[in-house]
């Protein structure tokens, strides 16, 4: 009996040897902290250079589209409201980017290939925050930011905020926080990218409701696996073979009893 559960398992350990490991890659990891060319316009944002100017080619080949402004926030400035901003975590280090979701809709979008794999999934911290300038304060007592995450397919692989045509969305509502107080909250979506044409999508993201606010830490990985951002998802080979190890050693205790 021992002989014939040896053969078995060899047989089924040689077929889980076959199962596909998931597929995953980091695309973009960006925290906003080496902008080129940053220049305070005036209560620690700067207003007129766009995002693409202050991040694109970080990494080389990636570049920003956007509508509008979208200003990038000097959370560690000194005069927002007159004493600069505060983040109690640290979560957004020493640059946030921030849009505009009333006076007029801002929005980003940013291209990348997929691939074969199935999800492009985003981790990303997001915060209400406020503007002490430039026409601001524009967040409604209490409001809190809800962002729109959008993956569109773009078989011509051209930069843009959008195309016609929307894979997958989601939604993700922060907390409302003091108007220079960044209060973060991560999320992590999975946005799914079957039905692409050729594996070139672009995400936009757009501020949907709340006045104002920011987010930062954005990190996207295209995987096989809904969700997977690094967390040590394992692998469904290693998922297999770690219950086929269960399994042997169920069999062996039953032996021994």
């Amino acid at each position: 009996m021992q002989t014939l559960f040896r053969h078995l398992l060899i047989f089924m350990t040689s077929i889980v040897l076959y199962i596909p490991a998931a597929h995953s890659a980091v695309l973009y990891d960006q925290d906003f902290e080496n902008p080129t060319g940053f220049n305070n316009d005036g209560a620690d944002v700067n207003v007129y250079n766009n995002v693409n100017t202050l991040y694109g080619n970080q990494p080389p080949g990636f570049s920003f589209a956007q509508t509008f402004t979208v200003e990038t926030l000097l959370i560690t400035g000194t005069s927002a409201f007159g004493t600069g901003y505060s983040d109690p975590t640290g979560t957004g280090g020493n640059y946030a980017i921030g849009m505009l979701s009333n006076r007029q809709d801002d929005k980003l979008g940013l291209s990348f290939d997929v691939g074969t794999n199935d999800f492009l999934n985003i981790s990303v911290d997001l915060s209400s925050i406020d503007l002490s300038a430039f026409a601001g304060p524009f967040v409604p007592q209490g409001a809190t930011p809800t962002f729109r995450f959008t993956l569109y397919d773009n078989p011509t692989g051209v930069a843009g905020v959008s195309t016609p045509t929307a894979l997958s969305f989601l939604e993700a509502t922060a907390t409302a926080s003091a108007p220079s107080v960044f209060d973060w909250t991560n999320f992590v979506l999975p946005l799914d990218a079957t039905g692409n044409t050729n594996g070139n999508v672009i995400l936009g993201i757009d501020l949907l409701s709340g006045g104002y606010a920011s987010f930062d830490n954005l990190l996207i990985v295209a995987s096989d696996i809904s969700g997977n951002v690094g967390n040590n998802v394992p692998e469904p080979g290693t998922i297999a073979l770690f219950s086929l190890g269960l399994a042997g050693l169920t069999f062996a205790r039953r032996k021994k009893a």
